[in-house]
């Protein structure tokens, strides 16, 4: 049984997500729990100078959370009807990022899967500043899902790597039970700006193809190109319904999400993104 932890802030980005990840896991037994998060902004600091007033001003907004998320479970429940699906909610006076670390722990998560917007998002970010963050903290997978990414069966998976990374469990079967389930092809794409690779590299690569044994997979080279210029031009060329990261220190995806803005990173992703935190 899997359990899968889906933030949401009532955002048509975020229901969608909802609906996606219910989708994607249909035929898995999962406990789903639906997150709100909470943090009364203060307009009147003359109102609030009473602690009753400051009592009645959480109550309201508990309230209206814990009501909101009653009433998506009941169109969630009507819209899917799935026997293999429970529906949990868990609303909370917390920031997202720290109150997904602590379901993530408390509720031993397999999977956040949240959408790359909130209600406020910019059309112009790649990502919000609270998907970022997730990722940039999450210690367990996190599935982003763009609010144009249109539902469908993964059948192709693109891997981009460094083969710098320790391949094990831990890091890989999030992704590699995704493929399983739906008999996916993976496209492992190795970015490079020419060298050779090194002898740790080469070791992992040889782990990976071992992981990959029993996978329909294909290996491609990229060099002389940045990653994210890699991704678009191998989308433009081969089908992709996902795209799989993992989060590792010193990475290319260190560089490319956490080390520039990132509005100003070249190309926008309109597949679910699957982002893994690493083993090191």
């Amino acid at each position: 049984m899997k359990n899968i932890l889906l933030p949401t802030d009532f955002s048509g980005n975020s229901l969608h997500a909802i609906d996606h990840a219910l989708q994607l896991f249909a035929d898995e037994t999962c406990t789903f729990y639906l997150l709100n998060t909470y943090t009364p902004v203060i307009y009147n600091m003359d109102y609030m100078q009473t602690r009753a007033a400051q009592f009645d001003l959480m109550e309201t907004v508990k309230l209206a959370s814990v009501e909101r998320l009653t009433e998506l479970v009941l169109k969630l429940k009507a819209k899917f009807n799935n026997d293999n699906h429970t529906l949990e909610t868990i609303s909370s006076f917390s920031t997202l990022t720290q109150e997904i670390k602590n379901v993530v722990d408390k509720k031993n998560i397999d999977y956040v899967v949240m959408g790359t917007q909130g209600a406020t998002g910019a059309k112009e970010v790649l990502f919000g500043s609270n998907a970022v963050h997730v990722f940039k903290n999450a210690t367990c997978p996190v599935l982003a899902i763009p609010k144009s990414a249109v539902f469908s069966k993964p059948e192709y998976v693109l891997f981009p790597t460094d083969f710098g990374i320790d391949y094990q469990d831990k890091n890989l079967m999030p992704f590699l039970n995704i493929v399983n389930k739906n008999s996916a092809r993976v496209h492992v794409l190795h970015v490079s700006f020419g060298d050779d690779l090194t002898e740790k590299q080469i070791a992992n690569r040889a782990t990976l193809k071992n992981y990959l044994r029993t996978i329909k997979h294909d290996f491609y080279d990229l060099r002389n190109e940045g990653v994210s210029l890699a991704i678009v031009d191998f989308q433009k060329n081969y089908p992709v319904d996902m795209l799989v990261m993992i989060n590792n220190k010193h990475s290319f995806f260190e560089n490319l999400f956490f080390k520039s803005r990132i509005d100003q990173i070249g190309f926008h992703i309109d597949i679910p993104f699957l982002v893994i935190p690493s083993c090191q």
